[in-house]
């Protein structure tokens, strides 16, 4: 009996360690299987900017600058841009042309195969642009020139578009102007022959005045950095011209005045819209009183719109902006505005956005014409007065 008691005890210990173990086993859950691993979605947009910010005109660099950082804020400030349904902050790369085709190159190469943007806003000279654009249109990324107005930069590139008007439109009207609203004969000309988009104007206005009947008595060139241009001047007074149209840019345009009136040259001096920067005037001093240029907007005449940017730009920044930094601006908003019209991350996407984008901004309506990259904007005539630059005229299309 003893016997048979203990090994009543023994299976009894081992019952009760089996179902111990077992209780222990199903105490200890099943790991839960892993959810299915989602692709994340980018959080923000990447937006290229290629600007002058060293070089020969850096004042427009530091434009470009403030005007892609003011649209870039204002759009993040106010939670982002609503891409198919889902928000995305923009973030800027803004990268140094140093007003320099060679290294805008690099930098569109940079911006569109390294960074990834999805769009590029710049350059801002033509020349720049020239280079940039064909690197924007063989890789399929839009472009949006904010000031290049050589009609070149987009002829043939279904990605490339500009936010401001053609050489041919502003130089054309300039010509009438002078010839329909100022009575003027007889014009001379005087050009930078090492940039594209100034030799293109110079040689537009020159067409231009021939077709409105005028006469072009001296038409004289000379090489980027030059300093002395009292040789030309003085070929230019010899032909006693009623006005003289001078393409260049605001670090040239003031010397270029000054020598004139240096020279006893008193007659109306017509210029371009590479005019438009504080520069001008510090350079050529009291002299600049009653020159006239052709211009994208101005800040005596802004509209709502232009004078809410205006007075922001103005209280950040402690500068009146010019036409490069408006013009970036609207270049960089219209831009948004085309990402969020395509619904989605595609740069062919936002390409056909662009092409039917109807944008009212800073610098007036920016709607392009049918296949093609340019608008149709009006053309404001600027002038100074009390060393201040002054609305004059607007010249529609």
């Amino acid at each position: 009996m003893k016997r048979v008691a203990l090994v009543f005890c023994v299976l009894a210990i081992l019952v009760g360690a089996l179902a111990g173990c077992g209780e222990q086993k199903s105490a200890q859950p099943a790991p839960a299987p892993k959810p299915e691993e989602k692709p994340t979605e980018p959080a923000e947009i990447v937006i290229g900017v290629s600007a002058p910010l060293t070089g020969s005109i850096p004042v427009v660099g530091r434009g470009t600058k403030f005007g892609a950082e003011m649209a870039a804020d204002e759009v993040n400030s106010a939670g982002g841009l609503d891409v198919g349904g889902k928000k995305y902050k923009v973030r800027l790369i803004i990268d140094d042309s140093a007003n320099d085709p060679k290294q805008t190159a690099a930098v569109f190469q940079k911006l569109i195969t390294k960074d990834n943007a999805l769009v590029v806003i710049g350059d801002q000279a033509s020349k720049c642009s020239m280079a940039g654009a064909p690197i924007a249109q063989s890789n399929g990324v839009p472009m949006v020139t904010p000031w290049s107005t050589t009609d070149a930069v987009t002829a043939g590139k279904d990605f490339v578009f500009r936010a401001c008007f053609r050489n041919s439109f502003q130089a054309g009207m300039m010509a009438k102007y002078a010839i329909e609203n100022l009575g003027f004969k007889k014009t001379a000309v005087l050009y930078d022959i090492g940039s594209d988009s100034l030799k293109d104007l110079a040689e537009k206005y020159r067409d231009a005045f021939k077709k409105y009947g005028g006469e072009v008595v001296a038409f004289e060139t000379y090489t980027t950095g030059d300093k002395d241009f009292s040789a030309q001047l003085t070929k230019i007074k010899a032909a006693k011209p009623e006005c003289i149209y001078i393409a260049s840019y605001y670090d040239e345009g003031g010397l270029q005045v000054k020598q004139a009136r240096k020279l006893g040259i008193n007659c109306q001096i017509l210029g371009t819209d590479g005019w438009d920067s504080p520069e001008l005037i510090e350079l050529g001093g009291e002299v600049m009183e009653g020159i006239l240029f052709t211009d994208h907007y101005a800040v005596d005449i802004a509209s709502d719109r232009a004078k809410v940017f205006i007075d922001k730009f103005q209280k950040k920044h402690n500068l009146v902006p010019d036409a490069p930094a408006a013009l970036t601006y609207d270049a960089a908003m219209l831009t948004f505005q085309a990402i969020q019209k395509a619904g989605k991350l595609d740069r062919k996407a936002v390409r056909e956005a662009l092409s039917t984008t109807d944008y009212e901004g800073v610098t007036g309506r920016i709607k392009f014409n049918p296949g093609s990259g340019d608008p149709d904007k009006d053309v404001i005539i600027v002038g100074i007065k009390g060393g201040k630059f002054t609305y004059k005229a607007v010249v529609k299309p």
